[in-house]
């Protein structure tokens, strides 16, 4: 009998929920069990419900292709199969509120890559190496919910993965100002070139609702846990534009930034080349051994070459130089739908059972 925690993905279907799959075939901790999307899925094995339409480089894993999909609204029959999910549908932000407040009272852990619950006060929004502290307020939201075990937890935008981590071992420089441009790959759209030709020798200068994103989330997951819940950062503040560009998968990110105490060239060099976060201390499974790398060419990191460096977990950075209106420039890179999307997700799952907020039912 495996001791592994029974994992459903809720939202298997689309783009995200596939990389959910393909990350999961062989974890050695979650084994997938249950698989729901919406009623028009439901009822199919997985194999059928994906066919024509699944967009990883590897083929369905054929365990899970067998899978007979659930109505993902039906949260008790989801709920009683499973010890936690990762939630990643397609819906209205109020309906994805609704539907992961349900699944945490039926005292079911959601690990969900939506955006509907990152603005909520007592709910963690996680990039596990830099603010896992976060997790405590769990605690607070499950008094508020009245829940045993049931929480919900939230993965940042995928927009700010590829430069925030590189802002945060210089926290204490006092970053204070920030202008930054991100070049956005299309599966962050949940497409691929055969469904989106028009994006094609294109470049699309809007994302919708992406730049409040990239301008705001930053400083939630640099803030602070006060009076039961999570007091953002008032700095850097942080002025974003996102682009659009036909590459199927990594966002780049172009970076200006000043400084209150302006750090050598060579002090940044050093922490990003040191900096562990809690991941790479417990050794999870799925952390990058080396989460930061910096590249000296002036042509690197691009996004074909390095986006799946260290399994598609790690950033990668280069181009760092002094700047005549800020302080320092740079470029920086991350795959958007594992480490920024799925594999952050589990990635969190991963340390959520170290610290014991996952178990076996």
């Amino acid at each position: 009998m495996s001791n592994k925690l029974r994992v459903g993905i809720v939202g298997a279907t689309g783009m995200v929920g596939q990389r959910f799959i393909s990350l999961l075939a062989n974890h050695p901790w979650f084994e997938v069990v249950t698989l729901a999307a919406s009623e028009r899925s439901a009822g199919k094995a997985y194999i059928e419900s994906v066919a024509g339409r699944w967009a990883m480089k590897t083929p369905v894993p054929e365990k899970i292709g067998k899978i007979i999909v659930k109505d993902a609204s039906k949260v008790k029959e989801v709920a009683d199969s499973v010890d936690f999910i990762f939630c990643a549908v397609d819906m209205k932000k109020d309906e994805i509120k609704a539907l992961e407040y349900e699944y945490a009272k039926a005292e079911v852990p959601v690990v969900s890559n939506n955006s509907a619950h990152r603005w909520t006060d007592d709910v963690a929004m996680l990039l596990p190496e830099l603010n896992d502290g976060h997790v405590k307020i769990i605690d607070v939201q499950k008094k508020r919910l009245g829940t045993k075990k049931g929480f919900i937890i939230v993965k940042p935008n995928c927009s700010i993965q590829s430069y925030v981590p590189a802002l945060h071992p210089l926290m204490d420089f006092g970053p204070k100002e920030m202008a930054v441009c991100t070049y956005q790959a299309i599966s962050g759209a949940g497409k691929t070139f055969e469904t989106w030709p028009e994006i094609i020798d294109n470049v699309i200068p809007y994302i919708g609702g992406e730049e409040e994103k990239s301008e705001k989330e930053p400083l939630k997951v640099w803030g602070k846990i006060e009076g039961g819940k999570i007091v953002s950062a008032v700095r850097p503040v942080i002025t974003a534009q996102c682009i659009r560009v036909p590459v199927t998968d990594g966002h780049m990110a172009a970076v200006f930034v000043r400084f209150d105490k302006k750090p050598a060239k060579e002090e940044i060099l050093k922490r990003w080349k040191e900096f562990k976060g809690k991941p790479q201390l417990l050794n999870l499974p799925s952390a990058p051994k080396q989460f930061l790398k910096y590249f000296e060419e002036d042509n690197r990191p691009q996004t074909k070459l390095e986006r799946d460096i260290e399994n598609g977990m790690g950033v990668t950075i280069g181009r760092l130089r002094d700047d005549h209106v800020y302080d320092y420039k740079f470029v920086s890179l991350s795959h958007n739908t594992v480490r920024g999307a799925a594999g952050g997700a589990v990635l969190i799952a991963e340390l959520l059972r170290e610290e014991g907020y996952l178990r076996s039912n």
